[in-house]
Formats: structure tokens, sequence, C-alpha cells
């Protein structure tokens, strides 16, 4: 990336990159109309075991689209949407392992269902990582909300359930849980160097001579964008107080050994929420244009107890029903929060402005999705699929996408992904099993 593009407070040994501002050229600093333009961001949002068929469904366009129970949240971002229905991997419908072999979510190719060779392809945004995450400070972060699993499920690891990002066909991405190390790898220098002192503190000499050369609509997104970075710290430093996760629990009663700091959230809900905040505050801050996020790993032993409503049973039973009426009413109302999740995460990227008319959303393309489809049968014949942004103007919103009313042959998933690297700049002839776009996305 040209560094006469970027620009920074900086501070003693720190730097904080600002969010981009119309107002910027009047520094002096003459930037072609392309040049001028927010990046494109791509994020993925992930939740598991799929939901129940008939509880999932769109119609209509823009201000009338409704949405089956399980989307129902959805009502409130519906006209920031493309609601997606009948893609699939043909690898994970043809799978004999029931749950770790439909983890390829974002790589479309088989699961290796040899113990001694784990393998499932590089996810597509790893390759969007390797060919423009050298724009930025991160090429891209892969977050999560629950550890990596080291046992084993039907003989395979639990490294498939605990990862939807692959660096390459046999390495998962590193995911990070931890919001404090998160937020030091976005203010530091990207490395995950901790700061001795606020970042706020360090550049706020240099924030205060900026003010008065820019103007005052963007002096107004300083003084709102300072502000952020701050609440953050200081959620950040409550969190680290905390003594537990929810939805695990040890095994012993009280600890046999002297408890490590842990600075995780004490409960999903905030956990998740700060998250979603630190992936905004990433792509605000153009310290990385390419994100995932899972809100559980496949098989999950989160505790939705925080749920009214939900009583005594973990998300892998919930999921997992039989078909049992009071646990599909709890299973349905989980799959309500993960919707409030992302609903939440679109209002906050379509609340910040970048100028010349558009929001962070407008320039983002946001992608949510689970691996399963029915959820209680395992069924891997469509994906749920939901997309969010405008994708710097070229994602027509407001519209349900269903490829098995169409009739169409091609609804592979890595078809879809095709296209959205297409978007973001880099170009395949081929992915997983797909070689060419989806059709009628960007009409």
């Amino acid at each position: 990336m040209n560094s006469s593009r970027r620009h920074f407070l900086r501070g003693t040994g720190v730097a904080l990159a600002l969010p981009w501002f119309e107002s910027l050229p009047l520094l002096g600093q003459e930037k072609s109309a392309a040049e001028s333009k927010p990046p494109l961001r791509f994020g993925c949002i992930f939740w598991s075991n799929g939901i129940k068929p008939a509880n999932w469904w769109a119609k209509g366009r823009g201000a009338a689209m409704e949405f089956g129970p399980a989307a129902q949240p959805l009502t409130d971002i519906r006209e920031d949407l493309v609601f997606i229905k009948g893609l699939y991997h043909q690898s994970a419908f043809v799978s004999t392992s029931p749950h770790l072999g439909r983890m390829n979510m974002l790589s479309g190719s088989p699961v290796s269902l040899d113990p001694t060779d784990i393998r499932v392809g590089t996810s597509f945004d790893q390759v969007l990582a390797k060919r423009i995450g050298q724009q930025t400070v991160v090429p891209s972060m892969a977050l999560g909300i629950e550890p990596n699993e080291l046992r084993l499920e039907d003989g395979l690891s639990m490294l498939y359930g605990s990862s939807i990002s692959w660096t390459s066909p046999t390495k998962p991405a590193t995911k990070e849980i931890y919001p404090a190390r998160t937020f030091d790898q976005l203010v530091g220098d990207g490395k995950g160097r901790k700061l001795d002192r606020s970042i706020l503190d360090a550049v706020l000499e240099e924030a205060n001579s900026l003010k008065p050369k820019v103007n005052s609509g963007d002096r107004k997104k300083l003084d709102e964008y300072l502000e952020s970075v701050r609440d953050i710290e200081k959620r950040i430093e409550i969190a680290g107080k905390q003594e537990r996760l929810e939805g695990w629990r040890p095994t012993l009663k009280q600890p046999n050994m002297p408890r490590p700091a842990d600075e995780i959230p004490q409960n999903v809900p905030d956990h998740m929420k700060l998250m979603l905040d630190l992936v905004v505050l990433a792509f605000q801050m153009d310290k990385t244009r390419i994100a995932t996020l899972m809100l559980n790993n496949d098989l999950s032993q989160m505790n939705f107890k925080f749920i009214e409503g939900v009583r005594g049973a973990l998300h892998l039973d919930l999921t997992h029903n039989g078909k049992a009426p009071e646990l599909e009413a709890m299973y349905l109302k989980t799959n309500q929060f993960h919707m409030r999740q992302f609903v939440y995460l679109v209002n906050r990227m379509k609340g910040i402005d970048e100028g010349a008319g558009t929001t962070l959303l407008d320039n983002s393309l946001l992608m949510f999705c689970s691996n399963l489809y029915d959820g209680d049968a395992h069924g891997a014949d469509q994906l749920p699929i939901v997309l969010a942004g405008r994708a710097g103007g070229s994602l027509q919103t407001g519209r349900a996408l269903d490829y098995l009313e169409k009739g169409n042959e091609n609804r592979r998933a890595c078809s879809l992904y095709l296209s959205i690297m297409d978007r973001m700049g880099v170009k395949m002839d081929r992915f997983g099993d797909a070689t060419t776009g989806l059709e009628g996305l960007w009409a």
C-alpha cells in the first residue's frame, strides 16, 4: 500500500491509524478519485450447527421483506442484506462424517477423514490475505469465542470444529479469543505488542493539533472515533477482572492451583459484543480488511442459559434435539440470538460515516453463515448464508435469492466465493469445486 495514503496519529513508539476523512486532502496530500475511496472490507461471521429448515426463509424485497422465525431478527436490517438459499458444498454433502466432514465452510475442499492427515483446503479469506493482506498492517484476523479443542470426535481432530480459517490445506489460522490481545494487535505494532499506557494518551497532543486542520464534520468524526477506542479500552479492563468463561466449566468446583489472569469476559453476550466491536474497530482503523469470527465451535458446548426460556442444555444438545418440541423451541431462541449478533454488527458499521454519502457498511461485504442446514439431521444439502453491505456500491441489497427455486445448476458456495474474491481484487479461474462466479449476485 502506498504510504502516502495512510494517515496516523503518532505518540512515543506507537501509531494509531485514522479512519477515512473526506477533508484529509486539505492537508496537502493530493489523491486520485480512486485512491480517495474507502477500501473494501470482507468479514465472515459464523455460527455452528445450522437451523431448523422450516424456520429459515425470506421473501419479498426491500422494506417489504419477510422472514421465517429463525431469521426474524434480520427484519431490522432487511434493506441492507441479501438472503441466499440453495448454495452448498458438494464435498460436505457426500462426506460420511456427519459433523466434522462439514467443517469446510470457507474452502469447499474435502475434509480428510484420515486421523493421521489433517487437511481441509486453504480458506478463501486466507487466499485474500495472501493476495491483498500486505496492504494493511494485519493481513487478516481470525477471531473466536470458544478456544480450540484438541480432543477427537469420531476419530477426527476437533481442530476442524474449532476453525473456519485455514492458512494452508493443513494449517488453521491462529484463532484469537482474547479481546485484549486483539486490541493490542490493532493499536500496537500489529504484532500483538502490549502497550504500556493508553494509546490515546500517547497521541493526544497530535490529535489536538490535527483538529483545526480538518473540517467540522471530520472533527466530529475524529472525536467519536477516539472515544470509541477509549470505550473499548475500558471494557477490556473490566472484562479482564472476570474469573470465568460462560459456556465452559472446569472439572473442579474450586481450582487446585493458582488461577492465571484471564482477560476473557465472563459471559457469552459480553464476549461476542466485544469481539464484534473489535472487528468494527479493525475495519475502521484500516488495520485489516479481512476478518472472520466464530461465534461458536462446531459441536459447541456453549451454555445458552443467559437467554430467557433456555434452560440447562448446551448448544449441541439443543441443536440435536430429536424434534422434541421443548428443545426445538430453545433451539429457535439460540438461532434468533445469533441473528441479533449479526444485526448488531451491521448497525454498528452502518452508523460509521466514511464520507461521500457512504458508511463503513457500504464499503464492506459481510457474510453470515453456518456449516449445516438442518442442524438436527446434519443436513448439508444447503448452507444458511446472508450477505450484508454494498461491497463498495456493487451489491444490490434488500433481496432474497433462492438458487434451488431458480433451478440453477450452479449453486456451489465456492461460486459465491469466486465472486467475492473478484470484487476484492483477487481474480481466480477456480476455487474449491467452482470455476465460475455466482449468477445473479451482482444484479
